[in-house]
């Protein structure tokens, strides 16, 4: 094997298990799962690992102590990505984990896994991105430094615990 090929396969194996070990991510929730959030061949359906992210997401933004209905800065989602890797099969509950990526002036990258209750490995992964806005106007302003302050305890530093 060539020296890049090693190098490549190397930060791949870093980044996977950065990716979908749960040490790696310090926030985690028990999400419950209902009947109709899975399809006709058992799995959970695709359309719910949006609402798993959003679920988790909104427990750290509770935790920042965001005030939705009186705060002049408020969180919008930006973007959302999942990244499916195996399915989510019938089960009571689907773990949920969470750590800050990027911290920026006005926006913040939650990174989250899933996992069934006995495995290690994910079943998904991905990113949900907030934009930081001034209520009135919608456009971005900096966060608040108490969010950001409770945001930084959850971020992700590359070492595990």
């Amino acid at each position: 094997m060539s020296e890049l090929s090693q190098t490549i396969a190397r930060d791949t194996a870093q980044k996977k298990s950065a990716t979908d070990s749960r040490e790696n991510y310090p926030l985690h929730l028990a999400i419950p799962t209902r009947f109709n959030d899975y399809d006709l061949l058992g799995h959970v359906n695709n359309a719910l690992y949006n609402r798993y992210f959003e679920i988790i997401v909104l427990e750290l933004v509770k935790r920042s102590g965001i005030d939705w209905i009186k705060d002049n800065v408020v969180p919008f989602a930006a973007e959302v990505l999942v990244q499916f890797k195996k399915p989510l099969p019938l089960v009571d509950h689907i773990d949920a984990a969470l750590r800050v990526g990027r911290l920026g002036r006005s926006s913040v990258t939650y990174e989250i896994a899933l996992f069934t209750p006995t495995s290690e490995d994910a079943s998904a992964n991905g990113h949900f991105v907030h934009v930081f806005v001034d209520r009135t106007s919608e456009q971005p302003v900096p966060m608040p430094q108490s969010v950001r302050d409770v945001f930084e305890r959850y971020q992700y530093t590359g070492e595990t615990s």
